[in-house]
C-alpha cells in the first residue's frame, strides 16, 4: 500500500482530489442551501458537448481549450434554465431536467461524430462523461489545485454577503448589497468548480460531489460557517479514501470511488449526526 502511495503520479491524483474535494464542499454549502443543486447538476451535464464541440473545431485535445468550451456551454445552459422558467409555465425541475437531458444528449452526440469521423488523437474524451483521475499529469493537478484554491478564497472573501443574501434577499437588498451581482459570483463558483472538476471526476458524478459534503454537514450543525467547514473536510476526506482505494484496488475508478466515500460518510451522518441524526434523535426521544 505504502509502495503505492509512494507514487509520485498517485501523490499527485491524491493532492488533486484533497483539494477538488474541499472546494466541492464549500461551494456545495451556500448551493445546497440557496436550492440550486438540480441546476448544478445541470451545468455539469452541459460541459460535455462544450468539450466535443472545441474537439470538432480544432481536433486537438487541449484541456484549456476544453475547459473554456465547458464553460460556455455551462453558461448557455443556466441561461437557457432561466430563460425557460421566465417565459414558459414550466416549472423549475422540469425546465432544468429538460435542458439537462438536451445538452447531455448532444454531448454524446458529439463524441459519437468525433469518434467515427475525426482523423486526430481522440482518445480519452470519453473520459469526460465518468471522469479518469489516473490519467491526470502534473500539469492537470497543478491547474485543479490552483482553480480549487482560488475558488475557496473568493467563498471565503464573499462569505458575509452570501450568507444574508441566501437567507434573506430582501434584507440584503435594503442594505444595498448587489444581490444580482453576488448571484452572479456564486454561479460562476459552480461554474468554476464543475469545470475543473470533470477531468477527475466527470460529468456525471461532479454535481454529487457538490451536494453530498454539504448533505452530510447539516446533520452535525446549523450554523453556515461551521457547516461550511466540516462540508470543506468531508469532501477533502472523500478525495483522499477515494483515491487510496483505487489505487489499492487496481483497476477501481478514483472518481466513483471518491463519489462512493460522500455516501459512507452521509450514511454515518444520517445515523450518527449530532444535530439531526437519526440515533440521537431516538435516544433523546426515549429520554424524554
Amino acid at each position: 500500500m505504502f509502495d503505492l502511495l509512494s507514487n509520485a503520479n498517485t501523490q499527485w491524483v491524491l493532492i488533486g482530489s484533497i483539494m477538488l474535494g474541499f472546494a466541492s464542499g464549500v461551494i456545495g454549502s451556500f448551493v445546497l442551501l440557496k436550492k440550486q443543486s438540480l441546476i448544478s447538476d445541470a451545468m455539469a451535464h452541459a460541459t460535455l458537448p462544450g468539450v466535443g464541440l472545441m474537439y470538432i473545431m480544432f481536433e486537438y485535445k487541449s484541456i484549456p481549450l476544453f475547459l473554456i468550451g465547458a464553460t460556455m456551454t455551462a453558461l448557455l445552459a443556466t441561461y437557457s434554465i432561466q430563460l425557460i422558467i421566465k417565459h414558459s409555465r414550466i416549472k423549475t425541475d422540469a425546465a432544468i431536467g429538460s435542458v439537462l437531458s438536451v445538452f447531455f444528449a448532444l454531448g454524446i452526440v458529439f463524441l459519437t461524430y468525433i469518434s467515427k469521423n475525426t482523423s486526430g488523437n481522440h482518445s480519452g474524451l470519453d473520459d469526460f462523461i465518468f471522469g479518469q483521475a489516473a490519467s491526470l499529469v502534473a500539469s492537470d493537478v497543478r491547474m485543479i489545485t490552483i482553480g480549487s484554491a482560488i475558488l475557496i478564497l473568493l467563498s471565503a472573501l464573499f462569505f458575509k454577503e452570501f450568507k444574508i443574501t441566501i437567507f434573506d434577499p430582501l434584507y440584503a437588498m435594503g442594505l444595498g448589497l448587489p444581490v444580482r451581482f453576488l448571484n452572479m459570483v456564486l454561479l460562476g463558483l459552480v461554474v468554476g468548480i464543475v469545470v475543473i472538476g470533470i477531468q477527475m471526476v466527470g460529468v456525471v458524478l461532479i454535481a454529487a460531489l457538490l451536494i453530498t459534503p454539504p448533505l452530510s454537514a447539516r446533520y452535525w450543525t446549523d450554523q453556515l460557517g461551521y457547516m461550511t467547514i466540516l462540508s470543506g473536510i468531508f469532501g477533502a476526506v472523500s478525495g483522499v479514501a477515494g483515491t487510496v482505494i483505487s489505487t489499492i484496488g487496481e483497476g477501481l475508478p478514483t472518481g466513483p470511488m471518491i463519489v462512493l466515500s460522500t455516501s459512507v460518510i452521509f450514511l454515518f451522518s444520517l445515523l450518527l449526526g449530532s444535530k439531526k441524526g437519526l440515533i440521537p434523535k431516538v435516544v433523546s426521544t426515549h429520554e424524554l
